[in-house]
């Protein structure tokens, strides 16, 4: 029989394991297309397939996993308000394409009017991002009031960062929709994989002091850290080698690691947490005692 708390954790699997169908569906859509086209002739990034067939997915998915890391608690609170970040960020670098279109898709689709698109659901995006921004501040005012013990400035520090994004955004949006169009893909696309490597860095470090605390023998490896580093170094490698020799596609093969590499980490960390949905803050230690976590709860053991 399942009792009452084990549905949470349901719910976290299928969160989890929707994110990662998502990267999965948004790789099928490519590889589908890459299949149609000359093997030498590929877009100069993912987001440039825009442009092509695979358009509603790429869109449809980054929604989705937009909405997924919004709605999944982080396993600290700086986890939580990098997810968050990231989340709000996705479905901006969805709806506003790249500005080239790029030589290289099966059938040349009808695009329509790419500004207009932008300004209709951009817009529609702040309508509803401004009453769930008013929610979360009541959530955290009603908490807070609740139980005092268990709130930490952390909460408003999250809440400030998601209302300057949005409120920079929003700003932008409306004093200068060209620029807006021109150039808030990029800037969306690079905080969200900045967010993102961000979290994985920080499992990491949370990886190495639960290993410690427990001082497991033989214990495994922390893939959080070979993620990590895989995450920082191959992408930079591969922006020096853009900038020594020229290459075309660096940005393709630069979102193309940090999106498979993403998804490597959200399986090990979903792998991880499958009994507990999430892994509680360890104390940190100040003069020899335990100081509480964040959110005022101990670790479990």
């Amino acid at each position: 029989m399942t009792v009452p708390g084990e549905y949470s954790i349901k719910t976290y699997r299928y969160l989890r394991m929707a994110m990662v169908a998502m990267i999965v569906l948004l790789g099928a859509a490519l590889v589908i297309e890459w299949s149609k086209t000359d093997p030498r002739c590929l877009q100069t990034s993912i987001s440039a397939y825009y442009y092509t067939p695979v358009r509603a997915i790429f869109v449809g998915a980054l929604i989705t996993i937009g909405v997924c890391m919004v709605v999944l608690k982080g396993n600290t609170e700086p986890e939580d308000i990098l997810l968050n970040v990231a989340g709000i960020l996705a479905p901006a670098v969805a709806l506003v394409p790249t500005p080239g279109q790029g030589p290289c898709h099966s059938v040349q689709l009808a695009l329509g009017d790419a500004a207009a698109n932008v300004s209709n659901n951009m817009l529609a995006l702040f309508i509803v991002g401004v009453p769930c921004l008013i929610l979360t501040a009541v959530f955290i005012v009603r908490d807070r009031a609740k139980d005092p013990g268990r709130w930490t400035p952390m909460y408003l520090l999250g809440l400030g960062v998601a209302v300057l994004i949005f409120g920079g955004g929003l700003a932008w949006f409306f004093a200068d929709r060209s620029g807006f169009i021109g150039h808030a893909h990029y800037a969306a696309a690079i905080v969200m994989f900045v967010c993102i490597v961000a979290v994985v860095l920080l499992n990491a470090e949370e990886f190495r002091r639960k290993q410690r605390k427990h001082a497991v023998p033989h214990s495994p490896a922390n893939r959080y850290s070979v993620i990590a580093i895989l995450m920082v170094v191959v992408p930079l490698l591969m922006f020096v080698w853009k900038k020594l020799f020229g290459w075309d596609h660096a940005v393709l093969w630069i979102e193309g690691t940090l999106i498979v590499l993403f998804a490597a980490f959200w399986i090990s960390q979903t792998q991880e947490l499958w009994n507990d949905g999430i892994r509680q803050e360890l104390p940190r230690t100040t003069g020899g005692q335990a100081s509480p976590s964040p959110s005022g709860s101990s670790a479990r053991e």
